[in-house]
């Protein structure tokens, strides 16, 4: 069977998430038929710039056919998935949708690449496969091999989510209110409930009645549904000034005993993953670092003295890269090379 080259749109193509799915697509060298940029009407004419020396015009996403487009990515917002992901799908195009619209539908499955390929297949059901929550996806990735070998039975989780998870606004709010701190202005709250520059919120998303917000409720229910239903989960998502990047303290109870040799062993062949473990200044990995690069990094490997089986780790990824565009991007991959045949 030959892959075939597909015909390929980006859904929210001036986005950030967009342009890094444009800038992977073209890294990663995807052999494609055509490429095509789609935002709504204000954006329509837009020039974008990706790659090296590579450019492409937006167009109308409401005017746009897609009979004949193989694959969609859509990275615009929620309600922008749930208006024109079935249309698209309808018309044969398969959509890799990046919001949280379709997550918890049963008939679509939910695929880190690393983890879950295997569910691709279900995409058949409504021509929809979603992409995690950007944490859910690093942490899941750095989980899987362990889970495989000694069986994970809870986890406990505390984030640090950049601010570009909130999306450009988030960005620009950080930068603002930076700058008027920094200059004796006063600062103006838009996007996030409290001041983020020098400070965190530990509040992401909508609050539920039992006290977790959406966000923790998320990375709960995705876990179970793309790993394993068994695993219990807990977490605390924390904005903080960061521009890109997303970290996390993660906390792991094993059914069964483990060295830590073991674990790292087992990390140095993982998919997806690097480890910067040293246990000296400076022998770890930071936002900072990570930002623009695709893996997940792994430090401060230590084991829970405090419960049997227990197993510390700190996490950290770009959230534009791998915890949205290029997470799309691999099961784009997959379903060229195993789906689509000429």
């Amino acid at each position: 069977m030959t892959a075939k080259k597909p015909k390929i749109a980006i859904v929210g193509a001036t986005g950030n998430v967009g342009r890094e799915v444009l800038d992977i697509i073209d890294d990663r060298e995807i052999q494609y038929s055509d490429l095509v940029a789609l935002a709504s009407k204000k954006s329509e004419g837009m020039k974008i710039n990706y790659g090296e020396d590579k450019s492409i015009i937006v167009k109308n996403l409401s005017d746009y056919d897609f009979k004949g487009t193989n694959i969609a990515i859509f990275s615009a917002g929620a309600s922008v998935s749930r208006e024109y992901a079935p249309i698209a799908a309808k018309q044969g195009c398969i959509v890799i949708d990046n919001t949280s619209h379709f997550r918890t539908d049963p008939d679509v499955p939910l695929v880190v690449s690393e983890v879950n390929p295997q569910d691709i297949k279900d995409f058949r059901k409504k021509n929809i496969i979603a992409n995690p929550n950007c944490s859910t996806i690093g942490m899941l990735v750095a989980i899987k091999p362990l889970h495989d070998q000694f069986k994970v039975k809870r986890l406990v989780v505390s984030t640090y989510q950049s601010v570009s998870g909130a999306g450009k606004e988030g960005e620009d709010e950080l930068d603002n209110q930076t700058r008027s701190l920094l200059n004796n202005k006063a600062i103006t709250k838009q996007k996030f409930t409290k001041q983020i520059a020098f400070n965190l919120i530990p509040h992401i998303d909508v609050f539920l009645e039992d006290g977790d917000t959406k966000e923790e409720w998320k990375m709960h229910q995705e876990t179970k549904k793309i790993l394993d239903q068994n695993i219990e989960l807990t977490a605390t998502c924390v904005r903080v000034p960061v521009f890109v990047s997303h970290s996390m303290a993660v906390n792991v109870e094993f059914e069964n005993p483990y060295e830590e040799d073991q674990i790292r062993e087992i990390y140095k062949t993982a998919p997806g993953l690097k480890v910067v473990d040293f246990r000296v200044d400076e022998g770890y990995v930071t936002p900072v670092e990570v930002a623009g690069l695709d893996p997940v990094y792994i430090s401060r490997i230590r084991r829970d003295k405090t419960i049997a089986n227990g197993l510390n780790f700190w996490c950290v990824s770009d959230n534009l890269r791998k915890g949205a565009a290029l997470n799309t991007v691999q099961i784009a991959e997959i379903l060229i090379k195993d789906y689509l045949s000429s």
